[in-house]
């Protein structure tokens, strides 16, 4: 047997042939080497500001948070060289007066005033110093009134001082107390699960809290960290996108007391509507889960924060339960914190599943052929239109109504129609419609029948010209009076 090494980035795959010349096996997916992470799995975002230029001096325009915000050891450097400065420099200054009066000369005369009682050096001007900005007093070194200029510089290392207390302990104490150690017992699984719950598919996964004492007000909100381009071409390498983990249902308010599961449900709405089990081999996102809330011992607000990345989401996979009812309590196993198991879980995604449950469904074929009827009517009303229009105006006030057999064929193709055509009918017709067992065809001839016995009764009492116009036979203008005749002439001349 032989080996073939092949580079993969900056992993190797080993491809075993056989000594007989056989074929290589198919080859294997590549593995995915690590890639870079917005935001780290313990909470810290990997964001470096660079070229800032000119925007440096913001840092010195607030530099209390510019210190708390420095590591701990650049804060005990500048703590440390901070005192140091400034009790040399206020030394060197009870040195400076002694040495303009004179003090050090006159040091050990008893008949000379100095203006501080017993330094005659720098290691006792130090002293003194230590000594008054410490109130320690041990009442061998002491001003005297022979020294306004000492007094003056008393009062100014006193003001001083204070400045500088208050600034380097209370940056001492506001970096002590930050929050930021509550975090580290704030559990999150180190997977996220994609399984059905509830009949709906799910994006899953768990938090913790390892203290007693518990979070007040904590809520949970999630990010999708995706590139994506616009549709006017606008490239965006870290879109980010809300999950809905309860917004609107206030399931994003966790009362945090044992492990919860949170739960993301993946519909027409959720960025992963497209998103399936295959697809999930090439995409490329990273989920920044931000857990905030209030610590209850004291009363500040700390921030617990998390990724995951495609390669750590499991899909198919269920989270062990952790909670079991003891004697008088209930017990949380922690061993089981970031296990998972396998479940059925379909491998299509949302769409894929709504686009098959269409398909799927059979199609209604009584509504075809409902609108198939409903276009023949519309063609018949339409001829019987064009008919109407042709009749004279006596013969359309016989039949009532000039659309009359418009809506003599609605009552015959549905009944709501046919009830609403028959207040429109003559007392005959109604009679006939109502009649059980009376075919369309029958309603329709007897229609017609009904209609052309007075059309041609009435055709012999028209004037001429009308006979003519309806078709009629033989002229009747003896018949009638004379009177008449002159009005029908005058009327059709």
């Amino acid at each position: 047997m032989s080996a073939l090494r092949r580079k993969l980035g900056d992993d190797y795959q080993v491809v075993s042939t056989s000594a007989s010349g056989g074929g290589l096996p198919p080859p294997r997916s590549a593995p995915r080497g690590k890639r870079q992470r917005f935001v780290d799995k313990n909470g810290r975002c990997n964001v470096q500001h660079g070229n800032l230029g000119g925007e440096t001096s913001r840092y010195l325009s607030d530099l209390f948070t510019t210190l708390v915000d420095l590591k701990w050891r650049w804060n005990l450097f500048i703590f440390i060289l901070t005192y140091t400065v400034a009790w040399l420099f206020m030394a060197s200054m009870w040195w400076v007066i002694a040495y303009m009066r004179g003090d050090l000369n006159k040091a050990h005369d008893d008949s000379y005033t100095p203006c501080v009682a017993n330094v005659y050096n720098f290691p006792s001007a130090f002293l003194f110093f230590i000594e008054t900005e410490a109130t320690i007093g041990y009442g061998y070194r002491y001003i005297t009134d022979k020294c306004p200029e000492g007094i003056i510089l008393f009062l100014f290392q006193s003001i001083l001082g204070s400045i500088v207390d208050a600034f380097l302990i209370g940056c001492m104490f506001i970096k002590m107390s930050q929050p930021k150690k509550r975090a580290e017992t704030l559990m999150f699984s180190e997977h996220a699960a994609i399984s059905m719950r509830d009949g709906k598919l799910t994006l899953m996964f768990r938090v913790g809290n390892l203290r007693n004492s518990h979070m007040v007000s904590a809520q949970i909100r999630c990010k999708l960290l995706k590139s994506r381009q616009t549709p006017e071409g606008e490239f965006l390498p870290l879109d980010q996108l809300e999950l809905d983990v309860g917004f609107s249902t206030g399931a994003d308010q966790l009362f945090l007391v044992s492990p919860l599961t949170i739960c993301h449900v993946i519909d027409a709405k959720s960025p992963f509507y497209d998103l399936s089990q295959r697809s999930m081999q090439t995409e490329q996102f990273e989920i920044v889960v931000i857990l905030e809330g209030i610590v209850e011992t004291t009363g500040m607000t700390c921030q617990a924060r998390t990724s995951y990345t495609e390669d750590e989401v499991l899909w198919g996979h269920r989270f062990f339960p952790v909670i079991s009812l003891e004697e008088g309590f209930f017990k949380v196993d922690y061993s089981q914190f970031h296990a998972t198991f396998e479940v059925p879980t379909p491998p299509y995604s949302v769409k894929e599943q709504e686009e098959m449950l269409l398909m799927s469904s059979p199609l209604i074929a009584p509504a075809v052929s409902n609108s198939k009827e409903r276009n023949n009517s519309v063609e018949c009303l339409d001829g019987l239109d064009e008919v109407g229009t042709k009749l004279p105006s006596k013969l359309q006030k016989i039949t009532g109504r000039e659309d009359f057999p418009k809506k003599l064929l609605r009552m015959s193709s549905t009944t709501s129609e046919k009830a609403y055509s028959m207040g429109d009918l003559p007392m005959k017709l109604q009679r006939i419609s109502s009649v059980p067992g009376n075919s369309e065809e029958k309603l329709v001839s007897k229609t017609t029948k009904m209609i052309s016995d007075p059309i041609s009764q009435s055709v012999a009492e028209l004037p001429p010209k009308l006979q003519k116009l309806s078709g009629g036979g033989g002229r009747m203008e003896g018949n009638l009076p004379p009177k008449l005749r002159k009005m029908n002439s005058d009327r059709f001349t």
